[in-house]
C-alpha cells in the first residue's frame, strides 16, 4: 500500500497533535512545538486506516468547473448561484441584480476585476457579521481583512487579528457566520480545547451542521 505523505507540519504552544486533510487532498499536521518527526510519523501511521478514509471523501467532493465567463455561467454569492450576463453599455465594472452584471469593457481581464469586487463585498458583509457577533459575545477582534488564502477559510493572530479568504463570500451566511464565530472563538484562546468548542456552542449551537457544509461544499467556493 503507498506510503502516506506528510505534506506541512505546523509547530504551535497546543498540547495534542491533530491530523487534518485538506480540501486539495493534503495532509497537515499540526503539533506541540517539539514533538519529534519520529513521533508524528508513528501517529500517522496508527491512523492511516482514517486518513485514508478522509482522502477518499474529499476525493469524491464535486469539482468545481473552469469559469469561462460567458453568458449564463453561474457564480456564487452569499450561498446563491448568479448567472453572468455580458453588458455592452454598462456604468459599472460589476453590479448584482437579479444576474451578474459585467461590463463587456472588462472582459479581457474579467478574473482580476470580479476577484476585486468579491473581496469588497466580503470586506464589507464579513466586517458587518463580526461586528455583529463583537457585541454579541463581547469578543473583540484588533482587526478584521480579508484575503487570498486558499487552503483556510480564516484565522486568527496571537494578537487578536481575524484573516477571511475573500473566498468564504460565496458560501451561505450560516457558513460565513461559522467561521467568524470560530475565529472569534480563538481571542485569548488559541487551541482547540474543549472549552473551546463549548464557547463556540453557546454562540452557534448547530455550528457542527455548518461546518459539515463547508467540509462538503467548500471545494465549489472559487473561481
Amino acid at each position: 500500500m503507498e506510503e502516506i505523505i506528510i505534506d506541512k507540519i505546523v509547530r504551535s504552544r497546543r498540547r495534542t497533535i491533530t491530523l487534518v486533510v485538506m480540501q486539495d487532498s493534503t495532509l497537515v499536521v499540526r503539533a506541540p512545538l517539539h514533538t519529534s518527526i519520529s513521533y508524528i510519523e508513528s501517529m500517522v501511521r496508527k491512523k492511516s486506516s482514517w486518513i485514508r478514509q478522509k482522502l477518499f471523501e474529499v476525493s469524491m467532493r464535486p469539482k468545481p468547473a473552469v469559469k469561462e465567463f460567458v453568458d449564463g455561467e453561474e457564480f456564487l454569492y452569499i450561498g446563491r448561484a448568479y448567472k453572468l450576463c455580458i453588458v455592452e453599455q454598462a456604468e459599472k465594472d460589476i453590479e448584482l441584480k437579479d444576474k451578474l452584471l459585467m461590463a463587456a469593457r472588462v472582459m479581457p481581464i474579467a478574473r482580476y476585476v470580479l476577484r476585486r469586487w468579491y473581496r469588497s463585498a466580503a470586506l464589507k458583509v464579513i466586517g458587518q457579521r463580526c461586528q455583529w457577533y463583537v457585541e454579541a459575545t463581547g469578543l473583540k477582534p484588533v482587526s478584521v481583512k480579508i484575503t487570498e488564502a486558499r487552503k483556510r477559510w480564516g484565522s486568527c493572530g496571537s494578537k487578536g487579528t481575524l484573516n477571511f479568504s475573500w473566498r468564504l463570500i460565496m458560501a451561505p451566511m450560516e457558513v460565513i457566520d461559522y467561521v467568524i464565530v470560530h475565529e472569534l472563538a480563538h481571542i485569548g484562546q488559541l487551541n482547540h480545547s474543549p472549552a473551546y468548542w463549548h464557547l463556540v456552542a453557546d454562540i452557534l449551537p448547530d455550528y457542527q451542521k455548518r461546518e459539515k457544509w463547508l467540509k462538503e461544499n467548500g471545494s465549489l467556493l472559487t473561481m
